[in-house]
């Protein structure tokens, strides 16, 4: 077992039964694509995961749309060759508020970054974070650093245009300074507008922007995020209120997020749980599942109060099975991060039930040969939370969504996706499969 392993002493009792039927609600990452790139990636990638494991192809319905844009919903049908639940899954989008960032001026993204990471440096946080995960900490200076690398070359280029149409050499121009030096900025920037391709390739935008919002988030100057996870929260409660209505049996409510999207998740259901006394305490369970999250770069910001609240409440409360899934080689979460003792809570006599931290172990899932190809790729590595498994391991994320077993015990006792179907052929090699 690793060091990050760690399991709540107040931990809820089990629900006892298999999962007949599941509700999940996926939450996306900070990501301008997720209406396209998560269904895509989830087809694909359970497609490839049933045929490495020697399973039927699960049936996947078609993918709709909310009349506002915000859910796209699809159904798995049940398996019963090897147990598995009916799965209805409810991705909630927030896309189009990371394109709204995209779109922003990019002299006042820029400016954000520059004064948000200038924070976090003389406030000490950038320690926190680089003693939590250097590998994040070189995630976030990353674009502030390719941000200054590019100041310098604009400034370079925009002395050169005022040396020779100015009065810099002798063969120059001379033309006046105010035209020089306008002009001169204009080729600079001319020349960073040029390398758009190369800069969106390595992600520069994204991470820039990406660390902006959660910046902002900290900061409380997200008012459209925050009225989001509003949005979020009435779609839960109303969607269990239609399948109660509906008389549907539902075994497990599953929140997922991954990435930022963990954070989102986090929040949402600490909202849901406010609102709705009654959830968590029945025969259907309440799990959340955070993937790689980024937790930290906000909840350690010291005016993200709320959050901290938050976080603290569902590490006490019993109506929740909340399950933080680690990877030391994924370089942008944060392996060994436990809120219980990062973010001093005051418990008083309260026992921590939440969370159970586990590590995905990417390593004993990925094979050799995918693992070499992958290892200097963050974002594939990334992304790994969300892929099939090339081995069986205790982290499986098909296995969790749409096998029989409920959260909790799937974490203190897995078993694989096959278990149930003892005369399944043996596993595909991964390299074949793939």
């Amino acid at each position: 077992m690793l060091p990050l392993d760690y399991t709540p002493p107040g931990l809820a009792e089990a629900i006892p039964g298999a999962v007949r039927r599941r509700q999940i609600f996926y939450i996306p990452g900070y990501d301008p694509e997720g209406r396209t790139r998560y269904r895509m990636l989830f087809v694909r990638e359970v497609s490839r995961w049933a045929k490495r494991f020697g399973l039927p192809k699960p049936r996947i319905g078609p993918a709709t749309l909310s009349p506002d844009g915000r859910v796209q919903g699809w159904s798995v049908a049940a398996e019963p060759a090897w147990g598995a639940a009916r799965t209805d899954y409810d991705v909630l989008l927030w896309d189009d508020l990371v394109v709204r960032d995209f779109a922003r001026s990019r002299f006042v993204s820029a400016g954000l970054l520059v004064l948000g990471t200038l924070q976090v440096i003389v406030t000490g946080l950038m320690v926190r974070f680089y003693r939590l995960n250097w590998k994040y900490g070189n995630v976030i200076l990353y674009p502030f650093v390719l941000l200054l690398i590019l100041g310098l070359g604009t400034a370079f280029i925009a002395g050169l245009v005022h040396a020779h149409l100015g009065d810099g050499f002798g063969h120059s121009l001379g033309w006046p300074l105010w035209a020089t030096v306008p002009l001169g900025l204009l080729v600079g920037l001319g020349w960073i507008k040029a390398i758009e391709a190369l800069l969106n390739r390595v992600f520069f935008w994204q991470l820039l922007n990406d660390w902006v919002f959660n910046w902002q988030h900290g900061q409380g100057w997200r008012p459209d995020y925050a009225a989001r996870l509003d949005a979020f929260a009435d779609h839960v409660l109303a969607r269990l209120a239609a399948l109660a209505a509906e008389g549907a049996s539902i075994d497990e409510v599953m929140l997922v997020g991954h990435s930022s999207g963990a954070m989102t998740a986090v929040e949402v259901a600490a909202r849901v749980l406010a609102r709705d006394p009654t959830l968590g305490t029945g025969a259907a369970n309440f799990a959340l599942v955070t993937l790689g999250s980024g937790l930290p770069l906000v909840a350690l910001q010291p005016r993200a109060t709320r959050l901290r609240a938050e976080i603290a409440a569902l590490c006490t409360s019993h109506r929740v099975v909340w399950v933080d899934y680690q990877a030391p080689q994924d370089w942008m979460n944060f392996p060994g991060f436990n809120p219980l003792q990062e973010l001093d809570f005051a418990l008083g006599d309260r026992p921590a039930t939440n969370p159970l931290i586990r590590s995905a172990r990417f390593r004993d899932i990925i094979s050799p040969e995918t693992y070499h190809r992958v290892r200097w790729r963050p974002f594939r590595m990334h992304f790994q939370f969300l892929m099939a498994n090339d081995r069986h391991g205790a982290y499986d994320f098909f296995a969790m969504t749409l096998g029989p077993q409920r959260l909790r015990e799937r974490v203190l006792t897995p078993r694989h996706p096959s278990a149930a179907a003892p005369d399944a052929p043996a596993p595909l090699d991964p390299e074949t499969a793939a």
